[in-house]
Parts: C-alpha cells; sequence; structure tokens
C-alpha cells in the first residue's frame, strides 16, 4: 500500500552471531585495542574477541604491544566460545602446529629466531612452546656472544637435542650430530692348548676353603671391633663416675 512503511527486519542479538563461530576455526580482524594483558580484536561478529598475551605467539611475550598494534590486520583462530557471557577467545597460535610429542631427539626441524640470550637464542620451531639453542651448541670452542652466530629473524636448520615435556623443555643444536665410535675390533684367536683355560681360571679363582676362611676372618674381625667400642665405652663410663665421686667427696670433705 502506497505510503505504508515496511517494517525493518529483526536485528539478530549478538549472541547469535558469536554462537555460529566453531573452536578452531580461522578469522580475520583489526586490533581495536590493546592492554596489558592481551589484545581486543574486531572480526566482524558484533563483538571483539580477545587474544590473551600467552596468545600472542609461541613463548614468553614481555609486551602486547612487541607483537600486535592498534588498526593492525590479524589471522587467529577461535580457542573458545562463552554463549552465556556473549565472550570469545582467540589465539593466534595456530593450533595446527607440531606438538612436543611430535618431536623426538636427533630430528632436524627449521626455525625463526625469535630472541637473544647471553646464554643462548630461543627458535620458534612450529610447536606450542619455543626451542633452547644454548650457545654450547652453536659451534665449537667457546662462544661468547650469540649474536655473531645467530640474529632475530633469521631462518636456521636444527637438530632436536633433548624433550622434556614436564619442564617444557626443548634444546636444539647447530652442530652436526656425532657419529658413533667405532666398536672395538675382536681380538685374534689364539690356539690355547685345551686345557690351559680352565687350569687358569682354577689357578685364580678362590677354592671355597679360602672363601670359608675369609668369610670367617671377617666376621672375627668385626666382632672384635665391636668389643673394642664396647670396652671403650665402658671405661669412659667408669672413668666418668670415678671423677665424678671423688669431686662429691671433695665437696663433703670441704664442709
Amino acid at each position: 500500500m502506497e505510503g505504508q512503511r515496511l517494517a525493518p527486519p529483526p536485528m539478530q542479538k549478538p549472541n547469535a552471531v558469536v554462537g555460529q563461530l566453531a573452536r578452531g576455526q580461522q578469522v580475520e580482524g583489526t586490533v581495536t585495542r590493546i592492554t596489558e594483558f592481551g589484545a581486543f580484536v574486531d572480526i566482524g561478529v558484533g563483538r571483539d574477541g580477545m587474544v590473551h598475551i600467552s596468545e600472542l605467539q609461541p613463548g614468553r611475550v614481555q609486551k602486547v604491544s612487541d607483537v600486535v598494534r592498534e588498526g593492525q590486520q590479524i589471522a587467529a583462530w577461535v580457542k573458545e566460545v562463552d554463549l552465556q557471557k556473549n565472550r570469545i577467545s582467540l589465539t593466534m597460535v595456530d593450533p595446527n602446529r607440531k606438538k612436543m610429542r611430535d618431536l623426538v631427539p636427533g630430528m632436524m626441524v627449521e626455525g625463526t629466531v625469535t630472541r637473544l640470550a647471553p646464554y643462548g637464542a630461543f627458535i620458534d620451531i612450529g610447536v606450542e612452546r619455543e626451542g633452547m639453542l644454548h650457545v654450547k651448541e652453536m659451534g665449537e670452542g667457546f662462544i661468547q656472544d650469540p649474536s655473531k652466530y645467530v640474529r632475530p629473524g633469521e631462518t636456521v636448520t636444527l637438530r632436536i637435542v633433548a624433550v622434556d615435556p614436564r619442564r617444557q623443555r626443548i634444546d636444539l643444536s647447530m652442530k652436526p650430530e656425532e657419529a658413533p665410535a667405532p666398536a672395538p675390533a675382536a681380538a685374534p684367536a689364539r690356539n690355547y692348548a685345551p686345557a690351559a683355560p680352565v687350569l687358569a681360571m682354577e689357578e685364580d679363582a678362590p677354592t671355597y676353603m679360602e672363601t670359608a676362611m675369609k668369610q670367617a676372618f671377617d666376621r672375627r674381625e668385626t666382632r672384635e671391633r665391636k668389643d673394642r667400642k664396647r670396652k671403650e665405652r665402658i671405661e669412659f663410663r667408669e672413668e666418668q663416675e670415678d671423677i665424678m665421686a671423688r669431686t662429691l667427696e671433695r665437696h663433703r670433705d670441704s664442709r
């Protein structure tokens, strides 16, 4: 009918849009605000998602502003959706990355240097925890400055040395794996007379009588040592009692 205004379509509740998100779903968004504990991201569902500081990247993050800034376009994954509180938790750590349990010593991996320390470098090798490249594993000899071997942002090939899931630790190395030491060569066979080895064993091995005598001697020595200690304790106690008796006697005489 002319002049009749059509009613606008009903607005969809924000939590209805949030409910369309699924855990692990990849999303893109814009950082709207950063705080000390994380960053808020507009992913186009009427409610900003929250990336906690621990979810900005693998490993430790000192400041949120070291990783993201306001207005930056980022890719993230849905970590958790709370429909009751209309809350979206996001992560910038790819959930499809390898896990620590997938690593084994000796495996070769590629990684990116994230930061340096006086004792080595921390490397992102694509798992939930950074690996540690100690200075002693960068090269031969004493290494005082890790920056002479690696730089932040550099991609390096490394070898897994050890994995400790309990301590959340991954040890890495840039040095080639040492070849196992060759097995010692077998001694050449000698032509002994058949009875010679038996005679040698009989001469070296103590007889039953010798073993019994040694055990008896050891028991006797132990018993005598215990008797000496007991006698010393008795003599010491008697000496103390004698001193005490003489002291009391002199005290009575002096009255």
